[in-house]
This record gives C-alpha cells, sequence and structure tokens, in this order.
C-alpha cells in the first residue's frame, strides 16, 4: 500500500526532471528577453480569442460531468456541474495524476448531492472514456487530413502513424457508436459492469469531447505568430500527442512534457515563440483556473461546515 501510495507521484516528479533536463539542452541558446519579446508580440486581439477558446474548453468539459450524470440517471443542477467540473480540471490538471485526483474532488462534490462510491467511480471512468474517445477521434482526423504530422515526430514516436492509422482510429470511434446502436450486452469484469450509453449520449460524446481539445489547442494556435505557424490542423494535431503524453507522464501540470513535445513538433519555428504561446497556454488554462477553482473548494467547504452546524 505504501509503494502505490507513492508511486505515481515519484513517476510525475522523475517526468518533470528528465523533461526540463531535455528541454535545457533545446533552449540553451534561448534568453529571457528572446522569450518576454515573443510574449509582448502576442496582439490584444489574440489574447481575447486565446481568452474565448479557454472558456470553450471549460464549458465542455462540464458537458463531460454533465453526460455522465445523464448515462447515471442522476439530476443535478447545472451550475452545480459546472463548478464541480471546472473545479476538478483546473485542480487534476495541475496537480497531476488527474484520474486519483479528479475522483476525490467529484466524490466529495457529487456525494453531498446523493451519489455513491460506485456511482461517482462509474462517472470517473466516463469522463475519462469520453476525453479519450475525442482524442482517437482527432486524431484520426488530423491524421487523414494532415498525414504527415507523423514526420515531425519520427525520432520521438515509438510507431509509425499514416492516413491509414486515421482511418483504423476512425474505425474504433465507429465500433463504439454501432455497439451503443445496437444495444450490446454490458461489459463484465469481475462483479462490476460497463454498459453502453444510450445512443443519444454518444452522439453528444462525439460532439463535446472534439470541442473541448480543439478549445483547448485554440489557445496555443492564436498565441502563435503567423509567420511559419503551420496551420490550425498541425497544431491540433501536436497538442493531442503533447497533452496526451502530459496526462501519461503523470507530472504536475504536464510540466517540461508538454513543452518538449510541442518545441519537438514545431521544430521549423522560432522556439521563444513555442514557448510564448505556451505559457499563454499555461496561464488561461491552468494558473487562472487553479486559483479560481482554491477559491471554489473553500467556498464548497465552507458551506458543507455551515449545513453540518445547523
Amino acid at each position: 500500500m505504501k509503494v502505490g501510495k507513492y508511486f505515481w507521484p515519484v513517476v510525475g516528479v522523475a517526468a518533470v526532471a528528465f523533461s526540463i533536463w531535455l528541454l535545457y539542452h533545446e533552449l540553451r541558446g534561448l534568453s529571457l528577453d528572446e522569450l518576454w519579446g515573443s510574449l509582448v508580440a502576442i496582439s490584444a486581439k489574440d489574447w481575447i480569442l486565446a481568452a474565448l477558446a479557454t472558456l470553450l474548453a471549460y464549458a465542455a468539459l462540464a458537458g463531460y460531468d454533465h453526460l455522465a450524470l445523464l448515462h447515471l440517471k442522476r439530476h443535478v443542477g447545472w451550475t452545480y456541474i459546472t463548478l464541480c467540473s471546472f473545479t476538478t480540471y483546473a485542480l487534476s490538471h495541475n496537480i497531476g495524476a488527474s484520474v486519483v485526483s479528479g475522483s476525490v474532488v467529484r466524490y466529495r462534490a457529487y456525494s453531498a448531492k446523493g451519489l455513491g462510491a460506485a456511482e461517482v467511480g462509474v462517472l470517473v471512468a466516463f469522463c475519462s472514456f469520453t476525453f479519450a474517445l475525442g482524442t482517437i477521434m482527432l486524431a484520426g482526423f488530423v491524421l487523414i487530413l494532415e498525414p504527415g504530422l507523423a514526420e515531425r515526430f519520427v525520432d520521438v514516436l515509438p510507431v509509425e502513424a499514416s492516413a491509414a492509422t486515421g482511418l483504423l482510429l476512425l474505425a474504433l470511434v465507429l465500433l463504439y457508436v454501432v455497439g451503443s446502436a445496437l444495444h450490446l450486452k454490458p461489459l463484465k469484469l469481475g462483479s462490476f459492469e460497463i454498459h453502453y450509453p444510450r445512443l443519444p449520449i454518444v452522439a453528444r460524446q462525439l460532439v463535446i469531447a472534439p470541442l473541448e481539445l480543439i478549445g483547448a489547442a485554440a489557445i496555443i494556435y492564436f498565441a502563435l505568430p503567423e509567420a511559419g505557424n503551420p496551420g490550425f490542423m498541425i497544431v491540433l494535431g501536436i497538442f493531442l500527442v503533447s497533452f496526451s503524453a502530459a496526462l501519461l507522464s503523470h507530472a504536475p501540470g504536464g510540466l517540461g512534457v508538454l513543452e518538449l513535445v510541442f518545441i519537438t513538433g514545431l521544430s521549423d519555428m522560432d522556439p521563444a515563440d513555442v514557448l510564448a504561446a505556451l505559457v499563454v497556454f499555461r496561464l488561461l488554462y491552468l494558473i487562472i483556473p487553479f486559483i479560481i477553482a482554491l477559491f471554489v473548494v473553500l467556498g464548497f467547504e465552507r458551506t458543507q461546515l455551515a449545513h453540518q452546524k445547523e
């Protein structure tokens, strides 16, 4: 139990240390003046567009929880869902080990609305699967439209990817849709059963999950300069690789991992411009939401304490 308790934090710290070491070798010629110059070069219009993209991403994340509760046939108010989802993702994205940290926050919030531990477990699994579904679906489209994307990671990715890979990924998504449409029997894992969501819920998953990822990737896209910008589809593809790598690393906030993958994928752009765009992403998508989430948690706990005293 003690080993399990410390395993993922150790993995996350190790991933951060290794990524920062690699980044040092990539950026050792970069000065703070160059980075600051790239930051101030971002126009007010692009800051506004990046902020709107952040709102889109977090609105879609609230949709994850809403769909999970529909699947569970549980009714919770939209305002409560939005605050819970926002707080969960704002904290878990920064803390790392998102499934574990997200489970703790969601259990604390939704148990106050009458959900049991098993239901919260299904909700967390549903939200994680929705994210994975969106990633697979968008990766399929990106590889079909931009099959040369994999060449940007030829020395990093352990496997080759092409337009055929994209078609295979979309076929997996189609199988999931067909399974829901045919009302296939639930998957049994011991005493635990995983039921296919109803087709209307699946249809919403296929919209909401890509919207969240598109919104998050758009933050970086708007913060990048036009000169040398490879276009949104390439930026989206690189984001899918980098964000997935950051989550798998369990590094807090994907620190170092996100930057390393993006600088590798956009090697034809000025590293200072890429790093500046990632600073904007961290500020809007991670740091500001994290600060707000802390106040939300404090307010929630204060409210719960007041109810207990009554």
